[in-house]
């Protein structure tokens, strides 16, 4: 560790002058020797390198919206070589390659601040080894040796023996408690942060080896955490508990107001924000126009929860706009099938109650008494022009029967066609 350390002794001059700054600050508050001076020291190293990698966590979170925009494509891949894993990964990596993303971005904070946790652990290493380092001369060397933080000196280990403990004025019992509960929290904090990654911000309808990898560090990081956290001074620990806590913020504000389209973050999201704009009739915040802007943009490239958000403006009598806003709508309500095609929502046909048996018998007494009085009101207003004459002539009879035993017979009425003469 000390190589590794050593290759960061660029950084350690500024780091250190970063923790002195601040223990001049904290020291007139709380005294220069005592643990909240150096503690708050560490802490505030902490929030200032997470501050200044905020743009960094920015690109982070493009990047990861640019690989939820490959994962129809990612989906299609899947399903023409899913009988072929090692094609199917070769594809993949193509698709990354062309599209420019890359699905290891999800890294860079922890790579971006490497180098500063090296420095500290090199700086609280030369601290109990009695060494000056940096711009920690004689006297703040002696004044961060006597700090305690919860009884256990600043720069002791888990693994330090009971006479270089005791030299520091500490208990070896006081201080593995101590670096214990410590190790603990900071595993406790790595896996919860993973897991709600995992759980609540993921796309679920499509699987990559990249959620693979990220499932396998949910459980590989705590136990890392665990192993190597009994070499790391207690000072390194605050360092490393503090950026896990900001980490598990940062991803819960994330989480909560900008989810991963598809996850089960963006279906209460929507939720939230059906509510809202239902109750108040308009979107308020520029951060909603934004993301009901890319809902609408995508047609019937939605997911199940955009639909449902849509359809549910729909039936409110609210239509969203292209620029993200609400506006009224008096047209007929219009839905979305789970296929993306919109569906005009006509009222269902009602039913007809059902009526009992008696009902429906004198209904239909009814209708035969009805009936018959139709048929003999038309008998008796019938015409007497239109009864049938008796025949005038015999042969006008004649003809006439035969007219009609040809048409009868299934032949057309009217003059029929001269037959061709035969043939002698």
């Amino acid at each position: 560790m000390d190589t590794i350390a050593s290759l960061f002794s660029f950084i350690t001059t500024p780091v250190s002058w970063v923790i002195v700054q601040f223990h001049s600050v904290y020291g007139a508050l709380f005294g220069p020797d005592t643990g909240w001076a150096w503690g708050l020291s560490i802490v505030s190293l902490v929030i200032l390198i997470r501050i200044c990698l905020i743009p960094l966590f920015v690109k982070q979170i493009k990047a990861t919206r640019a690989m939820q925009t490959l994962q129809p494509e990612m989906k299609k891949i899947q399903e023409r070589y899913k009988n072929d894993k090692q094609r199917q990964s070769e594809e993949m990596m193509k698709l990354y390659k062309d599209t420019g993303t890359n699905p290891l971005s999800s890294c860079l904070p922890i790579l971006a601040q490497s180098p500063f946790f090296f420095a500290l652990y090199h700086v609280l290493n030369s601290i109990a080894s009695n060494d000056t380092i940096g711009v920690i001369n004689t006297s703040l060397l002696e004044s961060a040796q006597k700090a305690h933080i919860v009884g256990a000196p600043l720069a002791v280990k888990f693994t330090d023996s009971a006479s270089k403990v005791e030299a520091l004025g500490a208990s070896l019992t006081d201080v593995r408690v101590v670096t214990a509960i410590m190790i603990v929290l900071m595993s406790a904090s790595q896996f919860f942060t993973q897991r709600q990654l995992m759980t609540k911000n993921v796309d679920t309808t499509v699987k990559t080896p990249f959620m693979q990898q990220q499932k396998m560090l949910m459980y590989v990081f705590p136990i890392m955490f665990a192993v190597f956290g009994i070499n790391f001074p207690v000072g390194v620990l605050v360092y490393w508990l503090t950026t896990n806590v900001w980490t598990m913020g940062q991803q819960m504000y994330v989480i909560h107001n900008n989810p991963t389209p598809g996850s089960k973050a963006q279906a209460s999201y929507l939720e939230r924000l059906h509510k809202h704009v239902t109750s108040h009739g308009k979107v308020s915040r520029r951060r909603d126009k934004v993301i009901v802007k890319a809902i609408v943009a995508k047609g019937r490239d939605r997911n199940e929860f955009e639909r449902k958000f849509i359809n549910g403006l729909s039936k409110a009598g609210l239509a969203a706009q292209a620029d993200g806003t609400v506006i009224k709508s008096d047209t007929t309500v219009a839905v979305e099938a789970e296929d993306g095609t919109p569906t005009t929502g006509t009222p269902k046909r009602q039913q007809p109650k059902r009526q009992s048996k008696a009902q429906r018998q004198s209904g239909a007494t009814k209708a035969a008494e009805e009936s018959g009085q139709k048929t003999s009101l038309t008998k008796s207003d019938e015409p007497e022009d239109a009864k049938p004459a008796p025949a005038a002539k015999k042969s006008g009879a004649k003809s006439g029967s035969g007219t009609r035993s040809k048409a009868q017979s299934g032949q057309r009425k009217g003059p029929q066609r001269p037959k061709s003469p035969s043939k002698k």
